[in-house]
C-alpha cells in the first residue's frame, strides 16, 4: 500500500502543488519552513481541501476533485502526529494512548507500548514528560488509532540532540516493522536522507 497524491491549493500568495508517485515505505516532504509541506499533510488528512487533484492511499480514494469524492477526516484513518505532541493534560499517559483505540482494532496495545519503550511512562502525567517521551506517546496514540497510514509533521522539532537520535531510531524501527505508508515532513536534509525511501523537495 502506498500514497498516490496530486494536489493543488492556493493559500494567500502561495501556490501549493505536490505530486507523489506510488511507492512503498517512507515519503519525505523536504524543504524550508513556509513552503507548504504541512498544508500537504493537512490535505491528505482531510483538514484542508485541495482545489484540484486527488489523494489515494492503496486502493482507497480519499479525495478526487473531478469525481467529487471528499472523505471526512474521521473516515480517512490517518494517524497524524503533529509538531507539538498535543497530549491531553488531564489524562495520564495510559489514557492518552488509549483515547482513540477502538475495540476490535488490529493494533496490539502491548506491542506498540513495547516498540516505543513507553511502559515506564504509563502512569505519568503529560506535564512530567520530556520532549522525546511526549513525542513517543504521541506516536503511540497515532498507532493505536488503527491507522491506514501515518502523517508525521516535523517529528524531531524542538528536541535536543540525544532526544532527536532516540526518535530517529524509533522512526527507523517504525518504518521497518509497521508496514504502514508514512508521509513525513522535515526541513533537515540529514533526517530526510536517513528516513526517506523517496524525497519530494519543496521550495
Amino acid at each position: 500500500m502506498s500514497f498516490d497524491i496530486d494536489v493543488r491549493r492556493r493559500l494567500g500568495e502561495t501556490e501549493i502543488a505536490c505530486r507523489i508517485e506510488p511507492g512503498a515505505g517512507v515519503t519525505v516532504l523536504f524543504g524550508p519552513s513556509g513552503a507548504g509541506k504541512t498544508s500537504v499533510l493537512n490535505m491528505v488528512a482531510g483538514l484542508l481541501r485541495p482545489e484540484r487533484g486527488h489523494v489515494r492511499v492503496g486502493e482507497r480514494t480519499l479525495f478526487d476533485a473531478a469525481a467529487h469524492i471528499d472523505l471526512p477526516p474521521e473516515a480517512r484513518r490517518a494517524g497524524y502526529v503533529f509538531q507539538e505532541p498535543r497530549l491531553f493534560p488531564h489524562l495520564r499517559v495510559r489514557a492518552n494512548l488509549l483515547y482513540g483505540h477502538r475495540k476490535g482494532a488490529v493494533s496490539d496495545v502491548d506491542g506498540v507500548i513495547g516498540l516505543l519503550g513507553i511502559a515506564p511512562l504509563l502512569d505519568r502525567w503529560p506535564r512530567t514528560l520530556s520532549g522525546g517521551e511526549a513525542k513517543r506517546v504521541a506516536i503511540g496514540r497515532a498507532l493505536l488509532a488503527d491507522p491506514a497510514f501515518l502523517l508525521l509533521d516535523e517529528p524531531l522539532a524542538s528536541l535536543d540532540r540525544p532526544r532527536r537520535e532516540e526518535i530517529l531510531r524509533l522512526l527507523e524501527r517504525l518504518r521497518d516493522r509497521s508496514g504502514l505508508p508514512i508521509l513525513l515532513v522535515t526541513h533537515d536534509r540529514s533526517e530526510a536522507e536517513r528516513l526517506g525511501d523517496r524525497i519530494v523537495a519543496f521550495g
